[in-house]
């Protein structure tokens, strides 16, 4: 392959990566898919790779799976930006319920994970704050953690500040922090004075350049950087990132062996996570489950283009994807 058609197959991608996720953003496109059952249906083949279930009663069934393989695990009730209160009401309500209901079928408490937006802040920062206390003091009679996960740019410091108010008056929350944002670095410093776990990920949303670096060498190579940075500041860390360069680069710094786990999405690259648990590095699969999956799908595609093939495929023959085969 020549140089340029290597470039220009980058090109393509990434022009697939930008049109993926304006689709995503597209709220035309998300209210057809919460209206029409038949789309739904028709997507749900490939969504179920990432997908646990649609259902708690789904998810609990398929959680002792991957804890009996010796993975960690973290569940989300997959959506953002809950709109009105009721909605808000019925995503405290499912994780209220989902941290009784976990215990008694895995044995130990499982970490959560949720955007704000999904528990209030879309109405208020006060009630995301108020709503996640709530989550954090049930969390916590179980010895459970909770970690927040990160949006776009934008919200950034609101996030932030409810993070650092909450941190204050409960251990067990920790924050995602994206690689990608210019800002990270001065981010992490900040969020290291609150000894609180991080979880590190690339950053999903599409942001400009004056904002946020593109995908490539030089933001795998700030990556693992502020993994160093945040070893070195004594934070247990999560290496969150799907990518083998990422954690190549990470080996080579001696670094891998040093954080506290390799976090990867459930249905991204599982060969790649068992390998590594193979290794014996302790390994973390970020569960989701609910119907408001059209976000998650399209960012999965998004970040890694050439899985659009896989996606037809599985369309095409809704029996290649086999729960937990390949982890």
């Amino acid at each position: 392959m020549t140089a340029a058609t290597q470039a220009d197959g980058i090109g393509t991608q990434a022009s697939i990566s930008r049109a993926l996720r304006r689709l995503a953003r597209s709220p035309e496109h998300r209210r057809a898919f919460e209206t029409d059952g038949m789309l739904r249906q028709t997507l749900w083949p490939a969504a179920c790779r990432y997908i646990l279930a649609e259902d708690r009663g789904g998810l609990l069934e398929r959680l002792p799976v991957l804890q009996n393989r010796g993975y960690r695990l973290t569940v989300e009730v997959v959506g953002e930006k809950a709109a009105t209160l009721a909605d808000v009401d019925g995503v405290m309500s499912e994780y209220l319920a989902l941290l009784r209901a976990v215990p008694a079928v895995l044995g130990v408490p499982v970490q959560l994970g949720f955007d704000l937006s999904n528990v209030g802040s879309a109405l208020s920062w006060e009630l995301a704050a108020e709503n996640t206390a709530r989550l954090l003091e049930a969390a916590a009679e179980q010895g459970a953690e909770v970690m927040l996960s990160m949006e776009e740019s934008a919200q950034l410091p609101d996030i932030l500040g409810v993070f650092e108010t909450l941190r204050a008056g409960h251990a067990n929350v920790g924050v995602t922090l994206q690689a990608y944002l210019h800002r990270t670095p001065d981010d992490v410093a900040r969020v290291a004075a609150t000894g609180a776990k991080v979880r590190l990920v690339k950053g999903a949303y599409d942001e400009p350049p004056e904002i946020a670096l593109p995908r490539g060498p030089e933001l795998d190579a700030r990556y693992v950087d502020l993994i160093g940075q945040l070893l070195d500041a004594g934070v247990p860390t999560s290496l969150a990132s799907h990518d083998p360069q990422v954690h190549a680069l990470a080996r080579e710094r001696g670094l891998l062996s040093s954080v506290e786990e390799v976090e990867m999405l459930h249905g991204v690259r599982p060969a790649v996570l068992r390998g590594l648990r193979e290794e014996g590095l302790p390994c973390r699969i970020y569960c989701v489950y609910g119907r408001n999956w059209w976000l998650h799908l399209l960012h999965r595609l998004a970040e890694h283009p050439p899985d659009v093939l896989e996606s037809l495929a599985d369309l095409g023959d809704p029996g290649r994807t086999v729960f937990g085969a390949a982890y």
